[in-house]
């Protein structure tokens, strides 16, 4: 290696010399192996057996061929020394497969060929899929109505590759097949096929495997060969899961590879040399997250666990000035106006605020961890997604607005204003319940982590999460210089209080059109109707109590045929809306793997995001920087295809893509570069100009 290169340089400088040497051997052994047949067609009297002096082969077939009945045919490989060896069908960072041609009628089948489990062999950081001492390849051959005139025996030819540590030579053989042979063993020596179809997904770069494997199975050093070629870090570490009867495997992809395919087959071997193992095909599908570390490196799909605990501290406390805490800004307001009172006071509060918060953040990350586990395709803010959720909010959000506003007074139910610890307790819940469902900086590697991580380690970081939250109000609750900084409680606050119901109004109507969106226009007219009987029975609640009167029961007798009414309509009249794509200037595609997979295929740029309309961060983006001419613009100029996921309602399919992502939430905005074999994550709080430049090329 060069002196004077950085370390990035000499990483890149090493895997570039690796693959180049690994392309120079499979093209030297490719001229060899194509030039062989002809070199031994022009000496007729050679030997059958020329050039394969290193590794000697032998056909062998297993009886007699029937028509439409799996006839073996055996490629049996014998070394003439230990120091040699073979090679699978992908030989891995360098070598070459063998390469056979059957003589047969045009009417016979030939399947692919059953190879036993390969062996690892690393030569100067180049990992080889090889076969030490004798091996054998099964070869299934299907006759077809011709068999019946067949005389045998069957001929060809094999090319393929015989190595040791220093050198490799190209080997040819003609073949003939004889009678005979050990089929019973090589059978047994073969890997045979998982019957379980196994799933993977490509997520960032990395592969993922679930196959399915028994939980009881013993794993002694377990390793994925891979079949794609171009695909995966033959060299790289390989990190294994158990998730009850799955093993999921995580295989760093080539960085000079295709990164895509549409079906995976390959290995998994228990173990090096005899461990054993079986063959397996993937289908693109959904692969669990989370579950126990069997084999492979430690920490290799999350940075270490103090720099998350970081990141979900430093998330919690941003998201106190990002957009998602908006709707909330009055609850918040209240309670650190009234934080100047008196120090005890600040402090009671201060805890009590943070406990709520905490709690919220905690019981939301465990109810999440609680759901996938049990199979369930859900991602940070979920509650969101729930119309039932939404209508409760809705409900929660015009009561508190009512209060506000003064059309009713119920100290007993007081959240800002009682000057309890209860109130303060009250307020975090809820500051956490409404202010979460959007994800900030720092906050989205941590939540992404969470969902890898063991339970313990993924609850922490939610924690971590709520006290970032509340950190601000907790500040204030322990530093008096701080709090000095407040004016004094006064009349003042009533005043405040009132004004203070604009936004919470808003949030309200936001919270309507929200309904709507999700259930449709007669469910959020039904929610109305059980707005109005809340409010009309506090309202009288709120008279009564001025009167020192019985007034719980009477909330019981004005709300109570609103609440029956609305709960049985409500179900009755939700519309179940699909996936759709709003109105925009920049004229999306609806997200689906394929939508994606085809805009890249075209080798233009793609900008896709995800966003939700609860989501008050992406809307503030949308409005901010996407749905702008001049984002439409430079997007035309450069031919960027879009495509956004709308995450309003539950969303399997968008959920799975978040999570291979490593994100927990929305937004999320993607840009893939033509002929990147993976996007680059652009933040979360967008700007024109960053759109402008992506298209235009520029980092």
């Amino acid at each position: 290696m060069p002196r004077g290169l950085p370390v990035p340089h000499a990483r890149i400088f090493t895997s570039a010399i690796r693959q180049f040497a690994a392309w120079l051997l499979a093209i030297v052994a490719s001229v060899a192996l194509l030039g062989a047949p002809a070199q031994a067609q022009q000496s007729p009297a050679a030997d059958p057996l020329i050039g394969s002096e290193n590794i000697a082969v032998t056909l062998h077939a297993e009886g007699q061929p029937v028509e439409g009945k799996e006839w073996l045919l055996a490629l049996h490989f014998v070394p003439k020394g230990p120091e040699w060896h073979g090679y699978w069908s992908n030989p891995g960072d360098a070598g070459a497969g063998m390469a056979l041609k059957l003589d047969l009628p045009p009417d016979w089948e030939v399947g692919e060929p059953r190879y036993p489990v390969p062996h690892r062999l690393v030569i100067s950081g180049l990992m080889n899929h090889v076969y030490e001492g004798p091996y054998t390849v099964l070869v299934p051959v299907t006759p077809g109505p011709s068999v019946k005139s067949f005389t045998g025996p069957v001929g060809g030819t094999v090319d393929y590759l015989a190595c040791t540590d220093q050198i490799c030579v190209p080997q040819f053989a003609r073949l003939s097949a004889a009678a005979g042979g050990d089929f019973g063993r090589w059978r047994a020596e073969a890997a045979p096929l998982l019957d379980a179809r196994a799933a993977f997904a490509i997520a960032g770069k990395t592969l993922r495997l679930a196959i399915p494997l028994p939980e009881a199975m013993g794993l002694a050093d377990p390793y994925v060969f891979i079949a794609n070629k171009q695909l995966v870090s033959y060299s790289a570490p390989q990190t294994f899961r158990r998730k009850g009867d799955l093993l999921i495997a995580e295989i760093p992809l080539d960085e000079f590879g295709t990164g895509k395919a549409d079906s995976i087959s390959g290995i998994l071997s228990f173990g090096d040399k005899d461990a054993g193992g079986f063959v397996f095909n993937a289908d693109l599908g959904t692969v669990p997250t989370g579950g126990e570390q069997v084999a492979g490196p430690k920490n290799t799909s999350a940075p270490p666990i103090w720099t998350l605990v970081l990141g979900a501290l430093l998330g919690g406390l941003l998201l106190n000035i990002m957009p998602c805490v908006f709707p909330i800004l009055s609850l918040k307001a209240i309670a650190l106006a009234r934080a100047g009172e008196s120090e005890a006071t600040a402090r009671a509060e201060g805890l009590a605020y943070t406990a709520g918060v905490v709690l919220a953040c905690v019981g939301l990350g465990a109810l999440l961890l609680a759901l996938r586990a049990a199979g369930e395709q859900v991602g940070w803010a979920f509650q969101l997604q729930q119309p039932g959720v939404v209508v409760g909010l809705l409900v929660l959000a015009a009561a508190i607005t009512a209060n506000f506003a003064g059309l009713f007074e119920l100290p007993s139910l007081s959240v800002s204003m009682g000057g309890e610890k209860t109130g303060a307790f009250a307020t975090g819940l809820l500051a956490a319940f409404v202010a979460t469902p959007c994800t900030g900086p720092f906050m989205a590697a941590a939540l992404g982590a969470a969902l890898l991580l063991p339970v313990p380690q993924a609850l922490l970081l939610f924690a971590m999460l709520g006290l970032g939250l509340a950190l601000p109000f907790l500040a204030l609750g322990f530093v008096p210089p701080l709090r000095r900084m407040l004016p004094r409680p006064g009349a003042w606050m009533e005043r405040f209080r009132r004004i203070m119901a604009i936004p919470m109004g808003l949030t309200a109507l936001a919270l309507v059109w929200l309904t709507v969106q999700l259930g449709g226009r007669w469910f959020g007219g039904f929610a109305l109707v059980l707005v109005a009987g809340v409010l009309l029975g506090l309202f009288v609640v709120g008279k009564l109590q001025r009167g020192g009167k019985m007034a719980w029961p009477a909330f019981g007798l004005v709300a109570a045929p609103f609440l029956a009414f609305a709960l049985i309509a409500l179900p009755k009249v939700y519309e179940a809306k699909g996936a759709e794509v709003h109105e925009s200037i920049l004229k999306p595609q609806a997200f689906s793997a394929d939508a994606l997979a085809k805009a890249r295929a075209e080798g233009k740029p793609v900008f896709l995001y995800f966003t939700a309309d609860w989501c008050v961060t992406c809307k503030v983006n949308e409005a901010s920087s996407i749905e702008r001419e001049s984002t439409r613009a430079a997007f035309e100029k450069a031919g960027v295809v879009t495509i956004v996921g709308d995450w309003t309602r539950r969303d399997a399919a968008i959920t799975q893509f978040l999570t291979e992502q490593g994100a927990a939430g929305v937004p999320l905005y993607l840009w893939y570069a033509p002929g990147a074999s993976a996007p680059r994550q652009l933040p979360q709080v967008l700007t024109p100009a960053l759109l402008e430049q992506a298209a235009a090329g520029q980092k």
